[in-house]
């Protein structure tokens, strides 16, 4: 079930969507295949949910958008993204704590 406060983010609209957004934007690097990926899944709706307003949660596919997963890197998944203007402010890759993604994420606010 899609959580509707979590925005779905492709090559064509990470611009828009991630760099131009004027608010912080965690990004979650995910693929359906990883499991720790999907074990991480219900912490980034949990924290989606609670950041509504304030920041936006983004996921990208990296198996169906390979040029944004490329530019940024992302060489292991699940991989945690942190934007605020446009530039990245920080990474977390692995599955993390739920205090830990919160904390990052309030630090850009």
């Amino acid at each position: 079930m899609a959580n509707a406060n979590v925005v779905t983010v492709t090559d064509a609209n990470f611009d828009t969507e991630v760099l131009k957004s004027d608010k912080p934007v965690l990004v979650d690097f995910w693929a359906p295949w990883c499991g720790p990926c999907v074990q991480l899944s219900p912490v980034i709706d949990e924290i989606a949910t609670a950041k509504a307003g304030s920041a936006k949660v983004a996921k990208v596919n990296v198996d169906e958008n390979q040029q944004v997963a490329a530019r940024y890197r992302i060489n292991s998944i699940p991989a945690l993204l942190f934007f605020k203007n446009g530039e990245v402010q920080g990474q977390l890759v692995g599955r993390q704590p739920k205090t830990e993604i919160v904390a990052k994420l309030d630090s850009l606010a």
